[in-house]
């Protein structure tokens, strides 16, 4: 009988902690907030913080600051330490107080339990935050369509004789890193939580139109090499050197991948030396085409179409960086993404070399025909 009843016993409690479990899953917060909040110097926002259901009890709610791009953040904002979610309410709402440019970041607790974060970004102007994102998506246009030039001027001539095979073999790997590095920072989850626990400003330098840019440009490399295995080349071939350079690429590429997975360095580390792949690429890429154009005193067979864009889309990426910058008076912006800053800085260098090749050094001279005058006898 002592034995029953210790089983009954012990089949109660497991019941009652069952039930207390279900309890707290069914009590537990699942809060509703902006990831960020983007204010104007001296103004205010309202934050509202929503719960997927009413609560049976008044919540309180602790905003704790983890972050500030100032050594006190109230020099940034103004924020209640707490907010009180009142008994069956869904919703409560706080004023935000904006003072000077910079960062902040909180995170909500409840009984010390980290709900959610939130991000507070002062800036000088909301109208140079428009601007900003107009450049943006002028500079993706401009190399996003610079691609396109190139690719008509092979199919017209169906020849790719005056375009170097180093420069293509360079730009396929360079877009291949840069779209590893782009896609594994702003899709794979783990490696955003990484940057934002090295960088607490959470300023991803990453965008939705960098990843498209990086794989439509990617294409076009696949494109470029497929019409220069279709159409006639002129015996050109990729050089010993610029093999031996990619080689070189590939393999600390593969090496670093066996550190990342012996833990010896992080995975976020591993993409950022993608990023140095390519900026490494962005570098001598254009070196052989130059060289060739000079040694043939021609740009036959080059696209200036291609040049004019991507001399746009370079020029107005490093502005659209700068005026971020300013506007967030965080200057890391620029350098923070090191293979964008330097993709615009050196194919603006190279382009303003190839328009001086076509329009000044190798202009081809007007074509006359000869006319033969009829004297009269």
């Amino acid at each position: 009988m002592g034995g029953l009843y210790l089983v009954k016993k012990w089949f109660l409690a497991e019941v009652l902690a069952l039930h207390m479990l279900i309890n707290i899953s069914e009590s537990a917060l699942c809060l509703n907030v902006p990831d960020v909040v983007t204010m104007e110097q001296t103004s205010s926002a309202t934050v509202t913080i929503s719960s997927s259901s009413a609560v049976n009890q008044s919540t309180v709610i602790q905003l704790n600051v983890t972050f500030s791009s100032k050594n006190n953040y109230s020099s940034i904002i103004t924020l209640p330490q707490q907010v009180l979610l009142p008994e069956k309410a869904t919703s409560v709402n706080f004023t935000v107080l904006a003072h000077d440019v910079g960062q902040v970041t909180a995170h909500l607790l409840s009984n010390n339990t980290d709900l959610n974060r939130i991000r507070f970004i002062v800036i000088h102007s909301n109208v140079l935050s428009v601007v900003s994102q107009v450049i943006g998506w002028i500079y993706f246009l401009a190399w996003s369509v610079s691609f396109y030039p190139q690719a008509w001027e092979n199919w017209r001539r169906k020849s790719v004789v005056g375009l170097n095979f180093d420069y293509l073999a360079f730009n396929l790997t360079g877009f291949i890193a840069y779209s590893v590095f782009n896609i594994g920072l702003f899709w794979i989850p783990y490696i955003k939580e990484e940057f934002l626990q090295k960088n607490p400003s959470g300023i991803n330098p990453v965008n939705a139109n960098d990843v498209f840019f990086s794989l439509h440009a990617l294409l076009f490399c696949v494109i470029y090499v497929s019409q220069a295995a279709l159409y006639e080349r002129g015996g050109q071939t990729v050089s010993w050197t610029a093999r031996l350079l990619l080689l070189i690429g590939w393999t600390f590429a593969l090496i670093s991948l066996f550190v990342a997975v012996a833990q010896k360095i992080t995975w976020l580390e591993y993409l950022y030396y993608f990023s140095y792949i390519k900026l490494a690429v962005t570098l001598i890429k254009y070196v052989p085409q130059a060289y060739m154009n000079y040694r043939r005193q021609s740009t036959k067979g080059w696209s200036i179409g291609n040049v004019l864009l991507d001399f746009t889309g370079g020029v107005f990426s490093i502005l659209q960086m700068i005026i971020q910058s300013y506007n967030n008076d965080e200057w890391k912006l620029v350098f923070g993404d090191p293979t964008k800053f330097g993709l615009g800085l050196f194919s603006v260098a190279f382009d303003i070399v190839f328009m001086t090749q076509h329009y000044c050094l190798y202009r081809q001279p007007q074509q006359y025909e000869a006319i033969l005058e009829q004297q009269d006898d």
